[in-house]
């Protein structure tokens, strides 16, 4: 979500928040109607259309945590070139290295407390602990308590989403 807003996007498909393909199609023509030229979909893996299934590029037996999702940018640049032929769908898949950018000041500082969290916590004899961000201070917590619980999802009625809609960002929701 941030990456899209910070990165200009016209678009950005979440995996909160299932989408409409025709609602993309509508923005990209709606954003042509006003004399622009190219349109940004940021799209997040685990993104799916509305009444349907994630990508998923592979499947790996024994793992806990067996399925790996990839290909959705793809798919979804075929899904737009059927509806919008006369388009030219480009896709373009960003590695780790790109994704994270340059660190920012705060990134560097913020990076310098959890390695000072994670020495201190080894002096302790605290080594089932973690390091983490608690109300703007760093605390610690058991693996055993984190270990197991989802994701932080994004809300589809927070604050950040309500602002990008009202900056003009798609959700094709």
């Amino acid at each position: 979500l941030e990456s899209g807003i910070a990165g200009s996007a016209d678009v950005i498909l979440l995996p909160e928040m299932p989408y409409d393909i025709n609602k993309i199609a509508e923005k990209v023509k709606e954003r042509e109607a006003e004399g622009k030229r190219f349109s940004i979909v940021v799209v997040a893996e685990g993104a799916k259309p509305k009444d349907g299934e994630v990508v998923v590029a592979k499947i790996v037996a024994d793992s806990p945590d067996p399925i790996r999702l990839g290909g959705i940018g793809n798919k979804l640049a075929g899904d737009l070139e059927k509806l919008l032929p006369d388009k030219e769908i480009r896709c373009t898949v960003l590695g780790h290295i790109q994704r994270g950018g340059i660190t920012s000041t705060y990134d560097r500082i913020l990076s310098t407390r959890y390695g000072v969290g994670a020495v201190e916590l080894i002096n302790e004899g605290k080594f089932g602990d973690m390091v983490c961000l608690k109300d703007g201070k760093m605390s610690s917590d058991s693996l055993e308590n984190v270990i197991g619980q989802k994701s932080k999802l994004v809300d589809p009625n927070g604050e950040l989403v309500k602002m990008a809609k009202k900056i003009g960002i798609s959700f094709a929701d």
